[in-house]
């Protein structure tokens, strides 16, 4: 039965034992006033744990840790503060086990929700995702219904019967910092990028400046479609002007597909209510039956470095967790099964130091974890061009790879190559 009270009146030691683990929603989907409650509260509750995910907000706070283990499966966003730290555990895994695996652990759910205008029944808002499987699976669910969240549509719904503490809010929503103006070098990826998708393909893109570089380099596409983890400003001005229609997408014709929402006043406006926009669950967003079903599904997805077979890392860079295994490998697999689908990794060939010294991304050994096998690796592109490495043995994929490296650091990749 569903108790609704005043936030002031929300004592959670009620609800939460000691060595619970909890889970929120993510990045724009976290309940703001729920996770202040419990950090205010934290210590009438006793030692717990958290599952969290892209952070937004100022909640990962090292401080936090006399009480609250984290762990999540990423170092983006405010997550870096509790990896300088060095108190933020890491949940290797790709993003298509999550629901399988914070179903079998997850204690206590909090949720942010938006009204739909019918009695008893709530909108996911921001996020579906993981937090769906979590609903009914976790013993205690407790829920912030904010008046200031977009109702999204979704096939999947939370009504009240799901719900164990409602509280009501009208609170604004967490946004990330605007991403950097892309480069020279961006751009000129964007376009490489760009160039290999066809009129009619479905997008699925991750989340940073050259992502966003990539998208915007698609204005002069037609008939798109969208199946995605996430919806963000680039993909809705997209939908917006017309780019994406999903007419031929092949399943979910007409409607764009995520996972999460994030994004400005203007994107939550435009997702709010909207018919042709759906947020489902990772069961759904990330499965590889559904991905193959997609017409000319394309992953985008960025990596730290490529080594010269095609493996990547998406995780470490500089001895630092700053990335994730996130949801690559299930995309990349996706685009491989899908007719006509383009498996793409894109990043710069170098890096440039303060000093001036030049670092290449496309390297002989990966210094951070192999978070794409080399059996996954499909097109990589860099400012230098397209190396597909699709159907290619080991000495091919290296002369590939080295074609599009910087060329000032090609002859000594050359000389330190051994395919193996």
């Amino acid at each position: 039965m569903c108790v609704e009270l005043d936030l002031s009146a929300l004592r959670l030691s009620d609800y939460i034992r000691p060595g619970d683990t909890l889970c929120w929603g993510q990045a724009a989907a976290e309940p703001l006033n729920l996770t202040k409650t419990l950090i205010d509260q934290r210590h009438s509750i006793g030692p717990i744990k958290a599952f969290i995910g892209i952070g937004f907000s100022e909640t990962p706070d090292p401080a936090l840790c006399d009480t609250i283990q984290f762990q999540s499966y990423c170092g983006t966003g405010t997550n870096r503060k509790l990896i300088a730290a060095n108190c933020l555990d890491i949940l290797p895994i790709p993003y298509s086990f999550f629901p399988k695996v914070l179903a079998q652990r997850v204690d206590v759910l909090l949720l942010q929700l938006a009204p739909t205008g019918t009695e008893g029944e709530f909108s996911f808002g921001m996020a579906c995702e993981y937090l769906h499987a979590l609903v009914g699976r976790a013993r205690v669910v407790i829920a912030e219904v904010n008046d200031q969240v977009p109702a999204t549509r979704s096939d999947w719904t939370i009504s009240a019967a799901d719900i164990d503490v409602l509280i009501r809010s009208s609170t604004p929503v967490s946004e990330a910092t605007s991403p950097s103006a892309p480069t020279a070098v961006d751009l000129a990826i964007a376009e490489h990028v760009a160039a290999l998708i066809d009129d009619g393909a479905t997008l699925q893109v991750g989340l940073g400046t050259l992502p966003t570089a990539i998208l915007n380099a698609l204005s002069g596409h037609r008939d798109l479609g969208l199946h995605s983890g996430m919806i963000n400003d680039s993909l809705s001005r997209l939908i917006e002007s017309g780019v994406i229609t999903n007419a031929r997408k092949g399943r979910d014709e007409g409607i764009s597909i995520g996972g999460m929402l994030t994004g400005d006043a203007r994107t939550r406006a435009f997702c709010h209510n909207n018919p042709a926009i759906r947020l489902a669950p990772t069961e759904y967003t990330h499965a590889i039956r559904t991905l193959a079903q997609l017409n000319k599904f394309t992953a985008i997805n960025s990596a730290i470095e490529v080594d010269l077979t095609g493996q990547a890392n998406a995780e470490v860079a500089a001895g630092r967790y700053v990335g994730a295994v996130g949801g690559g490998t299930d995309f990349l697999r996706g685009a491989a099964a899908s007719e006509g689908g383009l498996p793409i990794l894109a990043l710069p060939a170098a890096l440039t130091t303060r000093s001036g010294k030049l670092i290449s991304k496309i390297v002989t050994k990966l210094s951070g974890p192999t978070s794409v096998s080399r059996a996954d690796a499909g097109i990589v592109v860099t400012e230098y061009g397209v190396a597909d490495l699709r159907g290619l043995g080991l000495a091919a994929r290296v002369e590939k790879m080295i074609s599009i490296a910087h060329p000032d650091l090609r002859e000594q990749l050359s000389r330190d190559a051994v395919p193996s």
